[in-house]
């Protein structure tokens, strides 16, 4: 979480959009992870692409089973279409590429889950789809596109604006405690945490700001 924002600040925030909270409150750490990413050249060249394409492999891994997740889907109700890594599977398979075992467990496995730390990584997860739009401007440089390789970054059918409002409503609209918002917060910087994990264990160690 960034210093400048606690726990008990965030879940006190007067912000009526959950949305923007997460975003305010995860601010930092996000742009130190895009600035840690680019710095990896993942569109410099297709070796480094898959390199790229096992990082998000393992994103989207962990995160997989909330996509099925009756809790989750009760609120919000797009979220088996929202589901990516069957995509980043295809794209491996576009590329005559194996797709690799992870190395980790996921963090959210078949069972029980906690509702508000779930909600903080799929915020973070949807919000990568925005990010997207400028990643497969860099993909189409390498010969890849939204049907060949880089079928992940495609934006939704209805657009990559109107997913996001269509989400971010949905999240907004859940009833959480003063304590669950602190621990949707803490979820979405796990998450973006969580990431820099898988950028080191597919680019090897990778100067950041931290």
């Amino acid at each position: 979480m960034a210093d400048s924002m606690s726990a008990t600040d965030f879940a006190q925030c007067v912000e009526p959009s959950r949305a923007k909270r997460l975003k305010t409150a995860t601010h930092e750490t996000h742009m130190r992870l895009d600035q840690t990413v680019m710095a990896c050249d993942p569109f410099s060249s297709l070796e480094r692409y898959r390199l790229f394409l096992k990082m998000q492999h393992r994103v989207f891994f962990d995160v997989d089973a909330l996509c099925f997740h009756r809790e989750l889907i009760a609120l919000v109700p797009d979220l088996p279409e929202r589901r990516q890594l069957h995509l980043v599977e295809q794209d491996f398979e576009d590329l005559g590429l194996v797709v690799p075992s992870p190395e980790l467990e996921p963090v959210f496995g078949e069972g029980a889950i906690d509702v508000p730390t779930a909600l903080g990584y799929l915020y973070v997860t949807e919000g990568s789809n925005l990010g997207a739009a400028f990643l497969i401007k860099e993909a189409k440089k390498i010969g890849l596109s939204e049907s060949y390789g880089a079928r992940h970054l495609a934006g939704a059918e209805e657009g990559r604006a109107r997913s996001w409002r269509t989400f971010t409503n949905a999240l907004d609209a859940v009833d959480l405690s003063p304590a669950e918002e602190a621990r949707a917060v803490a979820g979405a910087e796990a998450s973006f945490e969580r990431v820099f994990v898988h950028v080191e264990s597919a680019f090897g160690k990778v100067q950041t700001l931290r």
